[in-house]
């Protein structure tokens, strides 16, 4: 009733799927049978259920992939994606869309207009995560943002708090090709992290490119020195954003941020995202098409993994429509 069948066009490939794909698990979410992988989609609406008035076959949407299964407080109070029963894409037990036709509920289907491709939609995903990074972090108008890590998720952080309106923003990263990625996206400042390096050390180092600490820092790695780097670095009555997922146990300075007032704040997912994000891509105030570094048919998709896994490029994105492999 309540769904629509799309066709397929664009699916990108996030770590958890290659993290799936290789360890069958992420915390307590274990595959236990075969699971179709995908969560970065879009694609065209082939059929619409017979209670679907917003959308019609041919109309081309993203999907936004975490559906709540019952309205629970957690739905009603508008944090959705913390719903413990929540449908999401490509998470165990539930399939992912990375497939020719898919069926998902209308109400988490959006429709893309027609300045925004299917690539840039089924990019509204990793966007979403900015966003909502961003949000609980409280960018705004002037803030200095420090972002940890340049993976297509700290880029995608650092797209938003520009966007929001960050006046400088910081990133680290091991990766010299990354921080010149981020360059190119508008960072203000570019710092290569050495695996040796102490936190305190590069905490100090952001503050002098910054001439002060920043109000706030997103952290986007997982990594412990990572982490312990973020809160060293975050100004006095600051917010250190936790969005990488490291291991379950991991220490860091926590005094440190106590008596100097840094909140620390947890992430999972978003919520309520998809139409500020259209808006964002469609009015030009965000461009994501320089993310997208690598492209194969959904034939080659070993292929594509075995790119992800290697940390090749940014954004590798599999094309799912044979008759239309255009962004």
């Amino acid at each position: 009733m309540e769904h629509v069948l799309l066709q397929m066009h664009s699916v990108g490939i996030c770590g958890s799927d290659v993290h799936y794909w290789q360890h069958g698990r992420i915390g307590d979410f274990v595959v236990t049978k075969p699971m179709v992988l995908g969560h970065e989609a879009a694609g065209r609406v082939v059929k619409v259920g017979s209670a679907v008035k917003h959308l019609k076959p041919g109309d081309r949407v993203a999907v936004e992939p975490g559906v709540p299964r019952e309205m629970d407080e957690f739905f009603k109070s508008g944090h959705y994606n913390l719903s413990p029963t929540i449908f999401f894409c490509a998470t165990p037990p539930d399939d992912g869309n990375l497939c020719r036709y898919y069926k998902h509920s209308a109400n988490f289907c959006y429709k893309l207009p027609d300045n925004v491709t299917f690539e840039e939609g089924a990019l509204i995903e990793p966007l979403s995560v900015g966003i909502h990074a961003c949000r609980r972090a409280g960018v705004t108008l002037g803030s200095t943002v420090l972002v940890c890590g340049a993976g297509p998720i700290g880029l995608v952080c650092l797209l938003v708090a520009k966007a929001m309106g960050a006046s400088k923003v910081v990133i680290t990263d091991l990766s010299a090709d990354r921080l010149s990625m981020a360059k190119e996206l508008g960072a203000d400042f570019q710092l290569t992290v050495r695996r040796e390096d102490q936190p305190v050390d590069l905490a100090r180092k952001v503050e002098a490119m910054l001439e002060a600490q920043p109000h706030i820092t997103i952290e986007c790695s997982g990594v412990e020195s990572s982490v312990q780097t973020a809160i060293y670095a975050t100004g006095p009555g600051g917010v250190v954003v936790l969005v990488g997922m490291g291991s379950e146990m991991t220490t860091v300075p926590l005094l440190n941020a106590a008596i100097r007032e840094v909140d620390i704040r947890g992430v999972f997912r978003y919520c309520n995202t998809w139409p500020m994000a259209i808006a964002m891509i469609a009015s030009g105030k965000v461009n994501v098409k320089p993310l997208v570094t690598h492209r194969f048919r959904m034939e080659e998709a070993a292929q594509a993994f075995e790119t992800t896994r290697q940390g090749q490029g940014v954004k590798v994105m599999l094309k799912c429509d044979r008759d239309d492999q255009n962004p």
